[in-house]
């Protein structure tokens, strides 16, 4: 798929690969670097090297290789099933298990899962790689997930999600004590600019996000927390919560390296989901239960 636009005034001076990449942001600097060996990007009719800088008014075209689906194949992993019907499956997705493949990641997806769990009972609107995926949690947040088990309930919940109807509470724990009983986190998450696995509050290139929090216990060094997403941005909680400067324990990612209790991962759960059901039309709601690994840290001395 080729295409083309125009550098703009601002954009002068900029390396080509960190300046493609800084626009196609789900791809990375040695990407771009690849298809400009491979003769796929053309500034101003000419061949250029990675290294060229970007000048106002330059015309770029990109070939962009179609992506190549990768077969997903159904595995006999065990699901905690909050609810199913023959339109949606509600799951209790466990600490470390990814929702759908993705480099370093083929096998024991929650994908691969319900792959087996649901048969040929999935929708297929996101694709081969995310049969049934309407919304996603990080590897390491454990808790609710809606699975869309055809076409109709999926773009069903799909809408609900983008108009912001969707229930969705959180609880973690963070860093510190956090001073206010509630209050409401505003401000746009994108691309951190030079961290490419970070998100980041970036008001110039982000999408609109907010997080409404309530205190539920304070500790001496930390705070247990309730968090209720109005958007659901990647990483939103963790980005919120690092930006106000509490971010939450075990996240190495967005707060310390330090990591005194040897978690793996952010303690964060996804523990209510609720929405209009596609076929009923009725409210329901579902409460996934605390991990174990979360209660236990609640009884020590955080």
């Amino acid at each position: 798929m080729e295409q083309q636009f125009e550098a703009t005034i601002t954009d002068g001076g900029e390396r080509l690969d960190k300046y493609l990449a800084s626009i196609y942001t789900e791809q990375s600097r040695s990407f771009f670097q690849k298809l400009i060996r491979e003769e796929q990007v053309l500034v101003n009719g000419g061949l250029p090297k990675a290294s060229y800088r970007v000048e106002p008014g330059d015309t770029i075209s990109v070939t962009i290789p179609k992506a190549q689906e990768i077969a997903v194949l159904p595995e006999a992993i065990p699901l905690a099933i909050l609810y199913e019907d023959s339109d949606v499956l509600i799951v209790n997705k466990p600490k470390g298990m990814v929702v759908h493949p993705s480099a370093g990641h083929f096998s024991g997806t929650l994908v691969n899962a319900v792959l087996h769990h649901c048969k040929d009972s999935l929708s297929g609107i996101n694709g081969e790689i995310r049969p049934g995926i309407v919304h996603r949690i990080d590897m390491d947040t454990t808790g609710a997930l809606i699975v869309c088990k055809n076409d109709t309930a999926h773009l069903c919940i799909a809408q609900q999600i983008k108009e912001h109807t969707v229930t969705r509470c959180y609880r973690g724990i963070v860093l510190g004590r956090v001073k206010e009983d509630a209050g409401r986190i505003e401000g746009a998450i994108g691309r951190h600019p030079t961290e490419r696995k970070k998100m980041a509050v970036n008001e110039k290139n982000g999408k609109p996000a907010v997080t409404h929090y309530k205190v539920l216990q304070r500790f001496a060094q930390h705070t247990y927390m309730e968090f209720r997403l109005e958007t659901g941005r990647t990483h939103q909680i963790r980005v919120h919560m690092a930006s106000i400067g509490h971010p939450l324990l075990g996240d190495t990612l967005y707060g310390s390296g330090k990591n005194p209790f040897h978690l793996k991962g952010q303690t964060l759960h996804a523990m209510v989901i609720g929405f209009i059901h596609p076929a009923t039309k009725a409210y329901m709601e579902f409460e996934a239960p605390l991990p174990e690994y979360f209660q236990e840290l609640l009884k020590k001395k955080l």
